[in-house]
């Protein structure tokens, strides 16, 4: 992806859960350098991703204990984190609309 929107949101989250931090590290460098041009690109990659509708795509962080729902736009090669938190929290949004 050429450009990931918003950086900020993953360190504002890792000093909150700072066992993210390492995780989020190499989730946003593996990202960065990705060139997907569609969602089975990144399910190839990502196995345990789920793709769902409005080109939303749910990533598993440290084992599934945190999760972070990305706006992709394949064309631009733009990714927009839409979300990211606990398990917990994100049982408790529409991830399809975030």
């Amino acid at each position: 992806m050429k450009r990931i929107i918003a950086k900020r949101t993953i360190k504002e989250f890792w000093e909150k859960y700072p066992d993210s931090k390492d995780y989020l590290e190499t989730w946003y460098v593996t990202v960065k350098g990705a060139n997907w041009s569609t969602p089975s690109e990144i399910k190839d990659f990502y196995t345990t991703v789920s793709v769902l509708k409005n080109s939303r795509v749910v990533f598993n962080i440290k084992g599934n204990k945190y999760r972070l729902v990305a706006k992709i736009n394949f064309e631009k090669q733009w990714l927009f984190i839409r979300f990211i938190g606990t398990h917990k929290e994100y049982d408790n949004i529409d991830s399809n609309n975030i």
